[in-house]
């Protein structure tokens, strides 16, 4: 298994993703019109005042701490410090070049997951990258490939990632064995996904804004007091990942070491055309009423995760001098909880645990609400399959906890690789239809209006689309 696993990273992260993620984020960067810039502010807008409930889906402001529940976890804590060990301090600049273009890609795809999106046997909104590869692409085949993949991988794997995490924090700070964690935790986790999406989405929305503000906040000190430390290490950063630097710290690596792990850490924490923050997009009622503000969300779900909490590790993890790029130096959620130590003392390892409790936790449950709507797609969205799929995720949970880092991560690299690569094929087939949602938008915008899309006023783009979603008399958005 291992054999294969290398295989599909060799080939994927050598030779597809690494360039062909900021490929793709740079080709709807251009053609978007750099919407990523030009339109930054609406990228708030689309959250502020959209706490409206509506039977048929969860609000925007519940996809997006969902997106964030999932984005903001393991890679934002161990998968930077991951990402200095194996690529120095360059890496950090590649993985904000990933955010930066995949504002656009994200943006991209949970457009497209929101315009295809259909209603489940119970009402409820339901759609993702299967969706718009089987309506859109015209493609089944692509639809149930990826599905299985992102079964797989956030049903499956990926919990074992996060579980991984909790596990070594709580083991450094406290001396508590992974298995008593690992059991711990997927009983937790157990009572919130056995409560379904809406569940999910009302733990999420309470303990993602917190728990991303207080540890923004124990960053901001770190920085504070070291700030006149900051420009030099953000210049180091930006130096290492041309080689200008390659040797600082011991670091010898060089570009290519720095683009690879930058960008594939980068990927795992932001998730930016992987395919998996339009599964819960699709189940959200848009506010306004048009499948762009959804794709304006999920695009500053990556901002946050990335440009913020991402950087906010980094530095703290670079100003506390704690790296050892040596075969024996500390790695992963250990490196991260020694960095902290240096900066607050002996309670940094335990604010770390506590941190990556809260991070993990709620990233295990986000990750799973994604395969739901890749088992609807399936047409194993029924009570049995369902139940299978959750016992199994809460196996997962246990078996990470107890499980080598190494292992756990390159198994979940060959996943989300696949998925990935799937992905960004079908939005590019796509981008015209992207293309054409986001002028119209903004032209309504331009001209004062509240940008509203019925499909009857699009007839060319019909195929595929469910008409009774997108022409319910919502004329009052207009106001």
């Amino acid at each position: 298994m291992n054999l294969v696993v290398d295989f599909l990273n060799n080939v994927l992260w050598g030779y597809v993703l690494v360039y062909g993620l900021l490929a793709v984020g740079l080709f709807f960067t251009v053609r978007l019109g750099f919407i990523q810039f030009r339109h930054f502010p609406e990228y708030f807008r689309v959250i502020i005042g959209s706490r409206e409930t509506s039977s048929d889906g969860i609000t925007p402001l519940q996809a997006l701490t969902i997106s964030l529940a999932s984005r903001v976890g393991t890679g934002n804590l161990a998968g930077v410090a991951v990402a200095i060990y194996l690529g120095g301090p360059g890496a950090i600049f590649w993985m904000w070049m990933v955010a930066l273009v995949g504002m656009a890609t994200a943006y991209a795809e949970s457009t497209l997951a929101q315009l295809y999106k259909v209603r489940n046997a119970d009402s409820q909104y339901r759609g993702g990258p299967a969706f718009y590869m089987a309506n859109g692409v015209g493609s089944k085949t692509m639809g149930y490939a990826f599905s299985i993949c992102l079964i797989l991988s956030f049903g499956l794997i990926f919990s074992a990632v996060q579980s991984n995490s909790i596990s070594e924090a709580m083991t450094q700070a406290f001396g508590v064995p992974g298995i008593v964690t690992g059991l711990v935790i997927a009983t937790l986790a157990g009572i919130v996904i056995f409560g379904g999406i809406r569940s999910i989405a009302n733990v999420a929305e309470k303990i993602v804004p917190a728990m991303a503000g207080i540890y923004l906040l124990v960053a901001i000190y770190v920085l504070a007091i070291h700030i006149t430390e900051v420009p030099a290490m953000l210049a180091l950063i930006v130096k290492s990942a041309f080689g200008f630097e390659q040797a600082a710290g011991g670091f010898t690596g060089g570009i290519m070491a720095a683009l690879m792990n930058g960008v594939k850490r980068g990927l795992f924490s932001n998730e930016a055309g992987m395919g998996s923050a339009p599964n819960i997009a699709a189940a959200a009622v848009p506010s306004p009423h048009y499948p762009s503000s959804q794709g304006l969300v999920q695009g500053l779900g990556v901002f946050i995760d990335t440009l913020l909490i991402c950087t906010a590790t980094a530095l703290m993890i670079l100003l506390s001098g704690a790296v050892d790029y040596g075969p024996d130096g500390a790695q992963g959620m250990v490196l991260t909880q020694n960095a902290l130590s240096e900066h607050i003392g002996s309670a940094g390892p335990i604010f770390i645990a506590v941190a990556i409790l809260f991070f993990a936790f709620t990233s295990i449950i986000g990750n799973y609400s994604y395969s739901e709507s890749a088992m609807e797609f399936l047409g194993l969205g029924g009570r049995t399959p369902l139940l299978i799929l959750k016992t199994a995720a809460m196996g997962m949970v246990i078996w990470g906890a107890v499980q080598p880092v190494s292992a756990v991560f390159n198994l979940a690299d060959a996943s989300m690789a696949v998925m990935a690569t799937i992905n960004l094929v079908a939005i590019l087939i796509l981008s015209g239809t992207v293309k054409r949602l986001t002028t119209d938008y903004f032209a309504q915008k331009k001209a004062g209006k509240v940008p509203l899309f019925r499909i009857k006023e699009h007839p060319d783009m019909g195929h595929g689309i469910d008409p009774t979603i997108w022409n319910r008399d919502v004329a009052a958005e207009r106001q």
